[in-house]
């Protein structure tokens, strides 16, 4: 691999030429290809050091230990699960919510304190689908997942679209971790499914990710 400096807006010939790819600098781009001769045709080339894509993208995904009972895994780890935790296995993609990010951390731990054995969830804004799957290992007896994206993971009965298309009282609790705004609009419509509502994905007056259980 060579990546050489290149005007900004030399990126279309950069894809025409088959660059391998490219990181935009301050007023630069670094592209690189696969071979020298490709990329002295827009500078002076420099080798690349050797990368393993593929470990550092596992290495980048390290098993999680959140709340109490989750350990948070993507699915080529081997890792034993710690004693007492269930194994949460969320493959890393496209689709929001891998563990990583704080609100989804906090709608994890919340989950633990408020879902019992048998309940029915909803979880409204699925994404990836782990707090879908969390509701199942946490033993709730029936769990339906809703989300505007088609493309969303589908781990448990799936449809498309919002809270809005589900009857009232239709589950005990709602789990929604998305933006503050869409659940500003969406709250009459979470309270009327759910008699309990564990909402996320927004920041409290200091600026910290926060969770908040109704």
């Amino acid at each position: 691999m060579f990546s050489v400096v290149v005007a900004p807006d030399r990126l279309a010939d950069l894809y025409e030429a088959g660059i391998a790819g490219a990181i935009e600098h301050d007023g630069w781009l670094e592209a690189f290809f696969e071979s020298r001769e490709a990329a002295a045709r827009f500078g002076d080339p420099v080798p690349c050091a050797s990368t393993d894509w593929v470990q550092q993208t596992y290495d980048a995904w390290p098993p999680l230990l959140v709340g109490e009972r989750f350990f948070v895994v993507a699915p080529w780890r081997t890792d034993p699960t710690p004693r007492g935790r269930f194994r949460l296995e969320i493959n890393p993609g496209m689709q929001c919510g891998t563990g990583q990010h704080p609100c989804t951390r906090l709608c994890l731990q919340a989950m633990e304190q408020v879902i019992r054995p048998g309940d029915s969830v909803l979880d409204v804004g699925t994404g990836s689908g782990i707090l879908s799957l969390a509701a199942k290992l946490l033993g709730a007896g029936r769990v339906v997942a809703c989300d505007i994206d088609p493309e969303a993971a589908k781990t448990v009965p799936f449809f498309i679209g919002s809270a809005d298309a589900v009857r009232s009282g239709s589950f005990d609790v709602v789990v929604a971790n998305i933006s503050e705004s869409v659940i500003e609009d969406l709250r009459p419509e979470l309270s009327r499914v759910a008699r309990r509502q564990i909402l996320s994905g927004f920041e409290d007056d200091r600026g910290e990710w926060t969770c908040v259980v109704v």
